[in-house]
C-alpha cells in the first residue's frame, strides 16, 4: 500500500497541470491581488488645503457644513479664509488645491484635475445633497434650530462605527476569500488526473495499471488519498502565504481556517474525480467542464466582482447554498467577521455531503467499468 501511495504521489507532482493550476496559479493571482488592492487602506492621503473666500452674502449653511467636515475629518480638509487676491496667489503657488467662493451659492475654483480636486468637489456636492435633505425635513418640522441642524450635519453624532462579532475587516478581503475558494476547486485537476489514471480506455498508463494483479479498489483508494492530500497541502500553502507572507488580516482561528480548507480541498478533488469518471467523453471536453464549473463558481462567489455574491443572494439565494466556492468563502466570513458558528457548521456540513455524493458516484462509475480488450 505504501509503495502505491509513493508512486502515485511522484507521478502527480511530475504533472504540470497538477502542480501549476492548484498551487502556482493561486499564489501568483494572490500576489497580483495584493499589489492591486490588498493594502489600499494603508495608502497615505495628505490633508487637502483649500482657501475660502467669503462674499457679502455668504451662505451660512455651507460655512457650517465646512466647519463640521473639518471637525469630523481633520485629516481630510484644511480650510483657511482669505481675500480673493490672496486665494488666487495661493492657488497659483500651489499652496492650496482650490478656492471655495461662498456667496449666495457656493462654488469651487481649481487649477487642475486630480484626487485633491475631486475631494473638494465631493465636499461641495455632499453639502448640496445635505441641504436638500434638511430642507425636506424642515418642511415637515419648521421648529428645527441651528443646533439640531449641526447635529444632522455631524456624521459622528448619527453614525457610530462598529464591527460584527467584535471584528473588523477590509472590504477587499472578500476577493482573497474567493481566491482561496478557487484554489480549493482547482484541486479538481488533481482529482481528474486520478480518475483518468485508472480508466484503461483513456490513457496507456491506465491500461498498464488495469492489467496488474493489484485490486482495483486498492488503486482507487490510494489515488483518492494521494489526491486529497495534495489538494489540501496546496490550499494550506496558499493560506500560509496570504497570512504570513502578504500579512493579510485573517482574524479567525487558524485551526478553523484549516478545517475549511480541508473540506474545500475535498470538494475540489471530488468534483474532478466525478467529471473524470463520466462516460467515454474525450479528455479535453472533461477538462473544459471542470474548468468551466470552477471558474463560474468562483465568479459567483465574488472573485471578479466583489458584489456578485450579494447580487446572487438577493436574486437566487439557492445558488449560494449549493455553490461550493460560495460555501467556502462564506465559511471564512463566519469566523473572521460574522462570528456565526451555526452558519459556519452549516456550510461545512453542506460541503461534506456534496463530497460524499461525488466520491460515491465516482467510485461506482469507475468500479463497474469492464474492458473486452486493452
Amino acid at each position: 500500500m505504501l509503495h502505491l501511495l509513493k508512486y502515485s504521489f511522484l507521478s502527480k507532482i511530475r504533472n504540470f497541470n497538477i502542480v501549476f493550476w492548484p498551487l502556482v496559479f493561486p499564489l501568483v493571482l494572490g500576489t497580483f491581488f495584493y499589489f492591486a488592492f490588498g493594502n489600499i487602506n494603508e495608502a497615505d492621503f495628505q490633508t487637502v488645503p483649500v482657501a475660502v473666500v467669503k462674499e457679502a452674502s455668504a451662505d451660512t449653511f455651507f460655512m457650517t457644513y465646512l466647519d463640521e467636515v473639518e471637525k469630523s475629518s481633520p485629516d481630510l480638509l484644511k480650510a483657511e479664509e482669505m481675500s480673493e487676491k490672496e486665494a488666487l496667489e495661493a492657488l497659483q503657488d500651489k499652496k492650496v488645491e482650490g478656492i471655495y467662493y461662498v456667496g449666495e451659492e457656493p462654488s469651487l475654483t481649481v487649477a487642475g484635475t486630480g484626487i485633491e480636486e475631486s475631494i473638494l468637489q465631493t465636499v461641495l456636492d455632499s453639502c448640496e445633497n445635505t441641504r436638500t435633505t434638511i430642507t425636506n425635513i424642515m418642511k415637515k418640522n419648521p421648529q428645527m434650530d441651528m443646533e439640531n441642524m449641526k447635529l444632522l450635519l455631524s456624521s459622528d453624532s448619527l453614525v457610530r462605527e462598529v464591527s460584527l462579532g467584535g471584528r473588523t475587516i477590509d472590504g477587499n478581503m472578500q476577493f482573497f476569500y474567493a481566491l482561496i475558494a478557487m484554489a480549493c476547486l482547482y484541486g479538481c485537476f488533481i482529482g481528474f488526473g486520478s480518475a483518468i489514471g485508472i480508466q484503461a480506455n483513456i490513457t496507456p498508463l491506465a491500461a498498464r495499471r488495469c492489467v496488474t494483479p493489484t485490486h482495483k479498489l486498492k488503486l482507487i483508494l490510494t489515488d483518492q488519498l494521494t489526491s486529497f492530500s495534495l489538494g489540501y497541502v496546496d490550499v494550506i500553502i496558499l493560506l500560509l502565504y496570504l497570512r504570513y507572507v502578504l500579512k493579510l488580516d485573517f482574524q479567525g482561528q487558524m485551526g478553523k481556517m484549516l478545517v475549511i480548507s480541508f473540506f474545500g480541498s475535498l470538494i475540489g478533488v471530488s468534483m474532478g474525480m466525478f467529471v473524470g469518471s463520466l462516460g467515454k467523453m474525450q479528455e479535453g471536453a472533461k477538462i473544459g467542464i471542470i474548468l468551466g464549473i470552477s471558474m463560474v463558481s468562483s465568479f459567483l462567489a465574488g472573485l471578479m466582482n466583489g458584489n456578485m455574491k450579494d447580487i446572487v443572494e438577493k436574486s437566487f439565494p439557492i445558488v449560494n447554498r449549493i455553490n461550493p466556492a460560495s460555501l467556502i468563502s462564506d465559511a471564512f466570513y463566519c469566523i473572521n467577521v460574522y462570528d456565526d458558528m451555526t452558519r459556519y457548521y452549516r456550510n461545512l456540513i453542506t460541503l461534506a455531503v456534496m463530497c460524499v455524493v461525488l466520491v460515491l458516484a465516482s467510485f461506482f462509475m469507475v468500479r463497474r467499468e469492464r474492458y473486452d480488450s486493452i
